[in-house]
């Protein structure tokens, strides 16, 4: 059992520091704080983790989703592909343009959405496919792309928790149509909240940048309706922070997991696929038995979890039919996760000895169960 004079081991740190702060009063001071030049140099900047792809702000990842589906035309009628295990964020947003998701299972090892789901999913309503990198790790975009290329489907990647991932070799927003992250504060790296789109069509881009702006380029020159979803300079600034931060943190987050993978015996550590640059938004394991239980040894040791998720989006009440799951639905490896997973601790502020201690807590809960 810990000693009274250990410090819980959280399991998420968000860093908000001096260069931060700094950035953030620099921004306030210049008096240009929406949609300015820092906003500007985020994008351009950020357009090196996508492989050159151009780059949207704007003010959260729920909006980079939802500006997507507006850009593409998605609407009533249409269908969008996703995975149920996943944040409702997901399918909210093919709703909100009248669209209806159709819920597929997922991978057992990358908790990412199954090809051949997807494949067996298409139909003549279908518009475009929504893979999740989940908790940091690509979904099988060879095999994706390959779907929606044979059936003329737009790819939307919900790349929000994958800052920096990769999968053969290209950067995760950079693989499909669109690419949509997240810059909330437990993220890989944020900007106390906002989001980006990236693309490589310059039409695409400029759509997004019409949508998020109440249809303007120029000032009460409306080409299209439009909405207010500008990320402000201030967040962009802390975002720029952030972003020159992000490789050391993306090492540091692979190592930390690469202790624990070698540590832990107490519960199943995450897979990795091959080909693919893993980046850890969450050290995700699977445990057997009772998982509360588990949870509860954690908090003992001071060692803190947290489940991502525990109901399947297709469980939660906006998305039931007649107050019940909508049998369509049968998705097996969705509910095996939603039922055993654990996100450990695994975030760049952890020391050697925190490390240390989540691995033991880890292994001492797995023996108690």
């Amino acid at each position: 059992m810990p000693v009274e004079s250990e410090r819980p081991v959280p399991a998420a740190s968000p860093v908000i520091g001096e260069a931060e702060i700094e950035a953030a009063v620099r921004v306030l001071r210049s008096g240009r704080v929406v949609q300015g030049p820092e906003v500007a140099a985020f994008e351009e900047e950020f357009s090196a983790l996508v492989a050159g792809r151009h780059c949207v702000a704007v003010n959260s990842g729920t909006s980079a989703l939802h500006l997507s589906m507006m850009a593409l035309g998605i609407g009533p009628g249409d269908e969008v592909i996703v995975p149920s295990f996943t944040f409702a964020a997901t399918a909210n947003v093919v709703r909100l343009v009248g669209a209806e998701p159709v819920f597929v299972d997922i991978e057992p090892g990358s908790f990412c959405v199954d090809p051949d789901a997807v494949a067996a999913a298409v139909g003549p309503r279908t518009a475009a496919i929504m893979p999740v990198h989940l908790y940091g790790h690509p979904a099988a975009m060879d095999r994706v792309g390959a779907i929606a290329e044979r059936h003329g489907l737009a790819v939307v990647e919900d790349a929000c928790q994958a800052h920096g991932a990769a999968h053969g070799g290209t950067p995760v927003g950079a693989l499909g149509t669109i690419g949509c992250f997240s810059f909330y504060p437990t993220k890989n790296m944020h900007a106390l909240e906002g989001g980006m789109i990236t693309t490589a069509d310059a039409e695409t881009a400029r759509t997004l940048r019409l949508l998020r702006n109440q249809g303007m380029e120029q000032r009460y020159a409306n080409e299209i309706v439009g909405a207010n979803v500008r990320l402000t300079d201030v967040a962009a600034a802390i975002g720029r922070v952030q972003l020159g931060r992000l490789p050391g943190w993306t090492e540091r987050r692979i190592a930390n997991a690469r202790f624990l993978d070698a540590k832990i015996t107490g519960a199943a550590v995450p897979p990795v696929a091959p080909g693919v640059r893993h980046v850890y938004h969450q050290y995700t394991v699977r445990v057997s038995g009772d998982r509360d239980a588990f949870q509860r040894r954690l908090d003992e040791r001071k060692v803190g979890s947290a489940v991502y998720y525990p109901t399947p989006v297709h469980r939660l009440t906006p998305f039931l039919k007649d107050g019940a799951p909508d049998p369509r639905w049968d998705l097996p490896e969705t509910e095996r996760a939603a039922a055993e997973v654990l996100s450990l601790p695994v975030h760049p502020s952890l020391a050697d000895d925190e490390l240390a201690r989540v691995a033991d807590a880890v292994n001492a809960a797995g023996a108690a169960s």
